[in-house]
């Protein structure tokens, strides 16, 4: 059954949510360790659930260490306060936040050289967040408008760009829709261009394999040979472009 699950490793009990799925959507038990370290587990409806729970004992050790990892790469991520000398990310690089107060000033975000500036009409964090939020949005829908066309060119099955809307999200990079509308988070914008199309290839390889059946992974695979090293790389910095 769908639901909440344990299973023990030594001292340690391993939780993990297991979602229930037609074969044609996964063929076999699939484990995945999500950046901020919760477990999920993709099962057939065909397997008893005493299978599922045997195959997350056989990866414990590997599950156990992933999870240690993102909850150590979490340990050292503070909470975002929107005030001067914070570091904001996009494309991939550094820049520094410098928030200005100027009563005069309507409340917007530029990036200006090695900087982010918000100028304020007064101190107030809320409204610091908001035009940082609405400068990621602005950025993401003109990044992800141009690197769709780029990467969508060579996928035969893509007769046409899909529509896209923009959606923060804590945990997620982006979804696509049954009917073939990718959902993308304009925080995914704070990453290196590679990520950016690693993300969008994902999504639009749902459109052909709307799944993570082994089909999907090797058309995936056929258009970025080395899409799990830029999917490393973007799991590792998660907790920092996510926040």
């Amino acid at each position: 059954m769908d639901g909440q699950h344990r299973v023990a490793y030594g001292d340690e009990q391993i939780a993990f949510t297991l979602r229930r799925q037609t074969t044609q959507v996964v063929s076999r038990v699939a484990i995945h360790v999500e950046p901020d370290g919760r477990v999920e587990v993709d099962a057939p409806l065909s397997i008893p659930l005493a299978d599922v729970l045997a195959a997350v004992r056989k990866r414990s050790r590997w599950i156990s260490q992933h999870v240690s990892a993102a909850k150590a790469r979490m340990a050292h991520v503070l909470p975002r306060e929107y005030v001067s000398g914070e570091s904001i990310h996009y494309l991939g690089k550094r820049y520094q936040l410098k928030v200005v107060v100027d009563p005069a000033s309507a409340a917007e975000a530029k990036l200006r050289g090695a900087f982010v500036v918000v100028n304020v009409p007064r101190h107030d964090v809320d409204q610091t967040r908001v035009c940082i939020d609405a400068w990621y949005r602005k950025r993401a829908r003109e990044v992800f408008e141009a690197r769709l066309k780029v990467v969508a060119e060579p996928l035969r099955w893509v007769r046409q760009l899909p529509s896209f809307r923009l959606q923060f999200m804590t945990r997620q990079w982006g979804s696509c829709s049954p009917s073939g509308r990718l959902t993308l988070n304009p925080r995914l914008v704070a990453a290196p261009r590679e990520a950016i199309d690693y993300v969008l290839l994902h999504e639009m390889c749902h459109l052909k394999h709307y799944n993570h059946s082994s089909a999907f992974y090797r058309t995936l695979t056929l258009y970025l040979p080395d899409w799990g090293r830029v999917k490393a790389r973007l799991d590792d910095q998660a907790d920092i472009f996510l926040r």
